[in-house]
């Protein structure tokens, strides 16, 4: 009698098959590796700076203002990849958050709306009064250095002793509201500060905290910190 011998073979061998295992993982890791590299190389660093805020209410608008000096900069900052936030509780009760685009215009005087505040001067900023404002004041327009200041302001004729017709917030004595006028409308109109600290900015006083924060766009990173307690007369 013949005994059939039947021969096994395997398709791949066991060496064959680890081999390929280990191939395939090492094509995975470099991939997901090359994946990870791009993203994190793709990122953009946020800039840093420093800054000294301050925030005044006098009660009529001679003398009450917004202003952050740049005191340092890792580089030059445009502010067209800036976004500012204000946030707030008045002592009364009165909150308010508000937030500042590049290039999106938040002023409106007699029905016009211009303007982007907050404003610009200092290095490669030209700063000019009233109507001879120029578009490179515009919050979206210039870029920070140190030695620049973003300025606000509220609305009313310059001056202690202006024609209280005109309107505006005060506009001679410390009465901590705004008064309608030739030149301003509280309903219908924003000035500046209003458009930096919100409508309702003249509840703040002495002592309330303002926090105000500046974000880097393109990195997402909040770039400026600061909580800021209002001065009063």
């Amino acid at each position: 009698m013949k005994t059939k011998q039947i021969l096994k073979e395997d398709a791949v061998s066991p060496v064959v098959g680890i081999m390929l295992m280990l191939v395939v993982t090492i094509i995975i890791a470099a991939v997901v590796s090359g994946f990870a590299g791009s993203i994190t190389g793709s990122e953009k660093k946020a800039p840093t700076m420093t800054a000294e805020t301050t925030i005044v209410n006098t009660g009529l608008y001679y003398g009450s203002h917004f202003d952050m000096k740049i005191t340092g900069v890792s580089e030059p900052i445009p502010t067209r990849d800036l976004k500012i936030t204000t946030s707030w509780t008045a002592k009364n009760g009165v909150k308010n958050s508000t937030t500042i685009l590049p290039n999106v215009p938040n002023k409106r005087i007699a029905g016009v709306t211009s303007q982007i505040s907050p404003l610009g001067t200092g290095p490669g900023v030209t700063f000019k009064m009233f109507n001879q404002k120029d578009v490179s004041q515009d919050f979206g327009n210039y870029t920070l250095f140190a030695g620049t200041t973003l300025r606000v302001y509220p609305m009313g004729l310059w001056g202690p002793t202006s024609d209280p017709s005109y309107g505006g917030y005060g506009p001679n004595t410390a009465t901590y509201q705004y008064v309608d006028g030739t030149g301003y409308t509280y309903a219908t109109d924003i000035d500046s500060m209003q458009a930096m600290l919100g409508k309702d900015w003249f509840n703040l006083r002495e002592g309330d905290v303002v926090n105000v924060k500046i974000i880097h766009a393109p990195s997402g990173k909040v770039i400026y910190d600061d909580n800021v307690a209002v001065r009063g007369a």
